[in-house]
């Protein structure tokens, strides 16, 4: 293999592991709420005895859902052993940086240790905190994801901060409402009527309209908190135009999440609207990892030229 083809490949796996990322994001939440989240019976198994499902005259789509699932979490899996070995062999044909690979390590770990919470989901009947902390290892992997990507189209020069104090410290507080943003919709989900199945009746013990209150009340302070953002990056010198781009990115991706979030509210929790609500919530928190990515650069690589021979002197 070239290095060319090296670089070609490891891209087209970091990209494939990000997009996928989201992808799993979007079946799960299918999963949830066609009610599919037993349609496999068991796990690792989808029925026991059996890795794949077990045709009969009365299975229905529910089956095809969860394993359709659970496939995108096996190529996830393979494209992570994929992301492992290619930036391995990075870091020693290319001279990559150490880090993209410990990231590449990080994503397959977070893969296995996903595939392992939903057997756990499964084995407790959907209990809504594990199928919780299932969507919260996703964020996490989209954050891991993210970063990667970056790292490897970034290169590996000295790392340089961005913009002042301030607009770091805005930025972080950006984040850290994000994080809530996303915790509280969790646990709105769990005390929500999409159990993933339409058996299991359990949900969390909390007021779902005094919870959906708190959620939107973040999302508020995280709108404004991205105006500060925007007005403070508008102030910066020099410019920082990756942060302009990716800020107003972060806005439209919020405002249209806060949309679907209303609208979703006031017409019952529709299946189609809370599945554009979690596709948009993996998106958000891509969008907020990138954003904040923009504060920090990697300076130019500065190649060591080979040294001439001194010239020989005559006796």
């Amino acid at each position: 293999m070239s290095d060319a083809l090296l670089r070609r490949l490891t891209g087209a796996a970091v990209i494939a592991n990000l997009v996928g990322q989201v992808l799993i994001v979007v079946t799960g939440g299918a999963v949830r709420l066609t009610g599919s989240g037993l349609g496999c019976s068991t796990w690792p198994q989808c029925e026991p005895g059996s890795f794949t499902p077990v045709f009969h005259e009365a299975m229905g789509m529910h089956v095809f859902v969860e394993f359709g699932n659970r496939m995108i979490g096996v190529l996830l899996g393979l494209v992570g052993i994929a992301l492992a070995v290619l930036t391995t062999l990075a870091v020693r044909r290319l001279g990559r940086s150490e880090d993209v690979s410990w990231l590449a390590y990080g994503v397959l770990v977070g893969v296995v240790l996903q595939g392992v919470v939903g057997g756990v989901s499964v084995r407790l009947d959907l209990h809504p905190g594990i199928v919780g902390s299932h969507f919260l290892l996703s964020g996490a992997l989209l954050v891991l994801s993210t970063l990667l990507a970056v790292r490897w189209f970034e290169g590996d020069g000295a790392r340089r901060l961005l913009g002042g104090r301030t607009l770091r410290s805005v930025a972080a507080v950006v984040a850290l409402l994000a994080v809530l943003v996303v915790v509280l919709g969790v646990v709105v989900t769990g005390a929500g009527p999409h159990s993933g199945d339409d058996e299991v009746g359990y949900r969390f013990a909390v007021d779902p309209y005094l919870v959906a209150r708190m959620h939107a009340a973040a999302v508020w302070l995280l709108l404004v908190t991205q105006v500060a953002l925007l007005v403070a990056a508008a102030r910066t010198r020099p410019v920082l135009p990756a942060l302009r781009r990716w800020s107003l990115v972060l806005l439209a991706v919020t405002l249209a999440q806060g949309l679907i979030g209303y609208v979703q509210f006031f017409t019952g929790l529709p299946e189609l609207l809370v599945g554009a609500h979690m596709l948009g919530a993996a998106l958000l928190i891509v969008a907020t990892t990138r954003t904040v990515l923009t504060l920090r650069t990697r300076e130019p690589e500065v190649v060591e030229q080979p040294r001439r021979p001194a010239a020989a002197t005559a006796d």
